[in-house]
């Protein structure tokens, strides 16, 4: 059975928007368990987002860049007579949103020279029309996935 993290039970929606997606991303931003930091560049970031898309409401914008990031399909490593094969296998819902959230994250750690807040805005906004590292990060890993195709039935 699957691990079941006590994160689940305890997220507060965030105060501004009362989303718990939100709430899930402030808290993997937060360096040393400075939130009211984390929250600060996670709303400078939507309202610099809100700024070029002046038409999207930021907080659909956030989700739909989420949505745009999240893997439907992975490879998984799997030993078959002492050969590992990467399996491709369905991705369940919790974990696409933290693979989104985490290759985001990394996405805006990886660029260096300028505030995280219009790092952020800038991936977010590249997320949102498909673009961007995460996005790259996501086609890269459905493209092995459909690679791999032919190791399929050993998905059990």
């Amino acid at each position: 059975m699957a691990r079941i993290t006590a994160s689940r039970d305890t997220l507060k929606p965030d105060p501004r928007y009362g989303s718990l997606l939100v709430s899930k991303f402030i808290n993997c931003l937060m360096y040393d368990g400075k939130k009211t930091v984390a929250q600060n560049v996670f709303y400078d970031a939507l309202d610099e987002l809100k700024k070029k898309l002046p038409e999207v409401d930021p907080l659909d914008a956030f989700t739909q860049a989420i949505e745009n990031v999240k893997p439907h399909i992975e490879v998984r490593s799997k030993r078959v007579g002492g050969a590992a094969y990467q399996v491709p296998m369905q991705v369940n819902r919790t974990r696409q949103q933290s693979l989104a959230i985490r290759w985001l994250l990394l996405a805006v750690r990886d660029k260096k020279g300028r505030p995280t807040h219009l790092k952020l805005a800038d991936e977010l906004y590249a997320a949102y029309n498909r673009e961007g590292a995460a996005v790259t990060r996501r086609e890269n890993v459905h493209r092995m996935a459909d690679a791999n195709k032919a190791f399929a039935h050993f998905a059990w």
